[in-house]
């Protein structure tokens, strides 16, 4: 009997078509859904795309809920919260994505688990917000909800401080703001757990002179091993999500390591790049394996 598995992604993103195709290969079946062409009919609880009901599918994956990161990403998680309430096995659930798909929900959970974060401060006021980068130095602005660095910027502390904080805070209300991190001679990981059980970790390496190590500022993957204390502390970091897959971002500094966030999504390029692993086909093991008891 055919085994019918959704992937919930965006149609021409590199993971999303790759997990899409993964599938294929094993089960027969491609369906690559995009949410904003979704019918969610209430109460029968039928979801249709291209003339298939969702909720009829032995299973769904999550890789990308939107191209863009954003609140309304938090409405299309409801729509399919109510597929899983109703029996689908969702991967990961919608309910765990909701909580560490906004950056400060994602925060505040790690807080309270006691996981080592840089400073960070959290306001809408500009004073508050100029007083915060002058007790940092050098301070990080990040959007709520954002990927890849995309929205950050790196702002010292100076007289020309202000008129960048008043312009950002009419965009963004609520502003997060973090101390910066020194990377020089340190490491930024991407610790990576499938099913809640640990799998490979990859180093991003600065290859110009960008504030960050994201690879669409030039950064690239590397094999990392971690010592045993990094691969707990990210462990004990991903637990208090219960994702099915994701990667752990752990900076490695002088004054110790400091969990940057939880991905809601985790990416394959990254393992692929630095250890050759098939996340994917991993990913789909795993899945097979939950549907089947």
């Amino acid at each position: 009997m055919q085994v019918k598995i959704g992937v919930v992604g965006t149609k021409g993103g590199w993971s999303s078509e790759l997990l899409a195709d993964t599938i294929a290969a094993k089960t027969g079946y491609r369906l690559l859904i995009e949410m904003d062409k979704v019918r969610l009919d209430l109460p029968s609880g039928k979801c249709w795309y291209e003339g298939t009901d969702i909720s009829s599918l032995d299973g769904l994956i999550i890789k990308k809920i939107g191209t863009w990161y954003s609140p309304d990403l938090l409405d299309r998680l409801e729509m399919l919260r109510l597929l899983k309430e109703r029996g689908l096995p969702i991967f990961s659930d919608p309910y765990k994505i909701l909580r560490v798909l906004d950056r400060l929900s994602c925060t505040i959970t790690l807080q309270a688990g006691d996981i080592p974060m840089p400073q960070t401060t959290i306001t809408e006021d500009v004073d508050l917000a100029l007083q915060t980068v002058k007790e940092y130095g050098r301070a990080v602005f990040k959007p709520l909800y954002t990927s890849k660095a995309r929205g950050m910027f790196l702002l010292e502390h100076s007289e020309d401080a202000r008129p960048i904080i008043e312009k950002y805070a009419k965009e963004y209300r609520l502003m997060y703001i973090q101390k910066a991190i020194d990377l020089d001679g340190g490491k930024d990981l991407g610790v990576v757990f499938l099913g809640g059980e640990y799998l490979t970790t990859y180093a991003r390496c600065k290859t110009n002179d960008s504030w960050n190590t994201t690879t669409v500022n030039g950064g690239k993957y590397a094999l990392y091993e971690p010592e045993p204390e990094i691969i707990e502390l990210a462990r004990k970091a991903q637990s208090l999500f219960g994702l099915d897959f994701t990667c752990v971002d752990v900076a490695l500094t002088n004054d110790g390591p400091f969990v940057f966030e939880v991905s809601a999504f985790g990416g394959f390029r990254g393992i692929r790049d630095s250890s050759g692993m098939d996340a994917a086909g991993l990913y789909l093991e795993h899945v097979m394996k939950e549907i089947r008891k």
